[in-house]
């Protein structure tokens, strides 16, 4: 970890030398956001969401049979030999088999829609516990298809990580109580990789001759001279949470704004700023609310106003702060923004982007929104450049520096941390890659838009950096997948609560982080 006093050594009191020094240029940035997420303007929410369990078991099952078959083909136990069965109903007591489903795990403190409905509770009340598991135990995992479901029983299953919507295969056999014991379990693993630069082309700036393949945490660059190779990086953020009352942390959001243009720092310090080529801001810029309404007093309380806002519970200080932030970083330093759960977005995933109207002084840093007929909308589309400020979705996908990346603002994380007793949340985000689901939990207890056509969370390639904003605290590891992936994974930590920003170097993916502190 480096901290900014460590940057800023004590050259800054001495009076300047007679050394003169060169204007410093900021590394261009090569990057290309994806749709992958986006949302059609005329969604609708009259369909039912079963068809997203549906659409995920479709395209992860071949993948989860393929890992089987492998596995399992031909296994022989207690003379026995393993079988494949097509549908869940379709195990028979006794019978050594092996079947691929739907996880669903039934957890005492897990909200229902069905009861609230049945209760007559017709808009949902916030989800207030912490997790879902009972201490008490009393938990069960099922595994369901079109078919049916059926109970799954075992100490097997306590050395996997499962949440609800995950697909898996099991080999065992049923027992009289008509509870599947398992005895093995697959996933779908990694997906295929794209090789670097697979969307877009280096700056001849650059110098790849060679598409690099990342290498545990080193990269294969042997045809491709070291001078010729800019080391980049990129700035990772998030949890800034702009707030129009609290200023105990206003001191560091001010020195994170000079430390990423560089100012009060020396020049060695300036020349390897430089070389920051994005920002990316993931999830969480403005604060939750600090009033709270239930312990108004009902003398306290004002009418209802049906039209307008009234201003005395808006609050426009959190947007104009960020405004400001953003505003003045975006003339050097191009961002890319992602709403997370206490932004101005929708909250069912995935989250739309924020709106630029928010934004009155970056929205015009933003692309130009795409006017056309309908038969050219979707062409221009594909050709649409991004801005220097680009408002994403959550989760995001897209290429920077040539390297796959999938990115979330940390809800998807942390309703799969309600449904596991653990610590370990590169454990969960690495068990998300090998399930090729980025948010399993959608829409059972991660509220998310009603897929009819396509489930866009399934991992149809595999990224070489994932991260995952608003985290308490910050981790990295590399995984490898039975094909030779190689995923940097980051707990990106929350800046309001830990003063830390991570950077990633985009030649090795070697990750470090910098904390500021006043």
């Amino acid at each position: 970890m480096v901290t900014l006093d460590e940057l800023a050594d004590t050259s800054l009191l001495q009076k300047p030398s007679a050394e003169g020094f060169g204007l410093l240029e900021r590394t261009a940035s090569n990057y290309k956001s994806l749709d992958t997420f986006s949302l059609p303007k005329d969604r609708q929410y009259q369909q039912q969401f079963a068809d997203i369990y549906f659409l995920r078991l479709t395209k992860i099952k071949p993948a989860v049979e393929e890992v089987a078959s492998a596995a399992w083909e031909g296994t022989i136990l207690g003379g026995e030999t393993a079988t494949k069965v097509d549908r869940v109903l379709d195990v028979r007591q006794g019978q050594l088999c092996w079947v691929a489903g739907t996880v669903y795990m039934d957890m005492p403190l897990k909200p229902s829609v069905l009861e609230d409905v049945s209760k007559d509770r017709w808009i949902s009340a916030p989800t207030t516990v912490g997790h879902y598991y009972s201490e008490n135990g009393g938990e069960s995992i099922m595994l369901e298809d079109d078919s049916g479901r059926i109970r799954l029983v075992g100490a097997i299953l306590k050395d996997y990580f499962l949440v609800t919507g995950c697909i898996i295969a099991v080999m065992g056999t049923e027992n009289v109580n008509g509870e599947f014991e398992v005895i093995d379990l697959k996933f779908a693993d990694l997906p295929p990789q794209p090789e670097r630069w697979s969307l877009s082309k280096p700056s001849a700036a650059d110098g790849a001759s060679k598409k690099p393949k990342l290498k545990g945490e080193d990269v294969e660059m042997a045809d491709v001279p070291a001078a010729s190779r800019p080391s980049k990086k990129i700035a990772l953020v998030s949890g800034l949470e702009f707030s129009g009352t609290d200023t105990s942390y206003a001191m560091e959001l001010n020195l994170l704004l000079e430390f990423l243009l560089g100012e009060a720092l020396d020049p060695s310090a300036q020349s390897e700023l430089t070389h920051i080529s994005r920002l990316i801001i993931a999830g969480n810029s403005i604060a939750k609310p600090s009033h709270d309404d239930a312990t108004t007093t009902a003398a306290e309380k004002k009418p209802h106003k049906k039209y307008g806002y009234d201003s005395s519970s808006y609050n426009p200080l959190p947007s104009q702060l960020l405004d400001t932030f953003l505003s003045t970083l975006l003339p050097t330093l191009p961002i890319t923004l992602l709403p997370g759960e206490l932004d101005p977005a929708n909250t069912s995933y995935p989250q739309q982007p924020i709106h630029p109207a928010m934004f009155p002084r970056s929205r015009s840093y933003t692309a130009a929104p795409v006017t056309a007929p309908e038969e050219a909308q979707q062409q221009q589309q594909q050709q649409k450049q991004p801005g220097w400020l680009d408002n994403v979705t959550n989760p995001w996908e897209g290429e920077v520096e040539g390297w796959r990346v999938l990115g979330t603002g940390g809800q998807n994380l942390d309703d799969i941390c309600k449904y596991i007793d653990s610590d370990d949340r590169l454990g969960m985000m690495e068990a998300m890659c090998r399930w090729r689901c980025c948010a399993p939990t959608a829409p059972d207890t991660l509220w998310a838009y009603p897929f009819q056509e396509d489930e866009p969370f399934v991992m149809r390639e595999c990224p070489h950096l994932y991260f995952v904003g608003c985290q308490p605290e910050f981790g990295t590891k590399v995984i490898e997948g039975p094909q030779g992936q190689m995923v940097r994974l980051i707990l990106v930590p929350s800046f309001a609560a830990t003063r830390e920003i991570v950077l990633v170097d985009t030649e090795t993916l070697d990750v470090s982080k910098v904390k500021i502190t006043a």
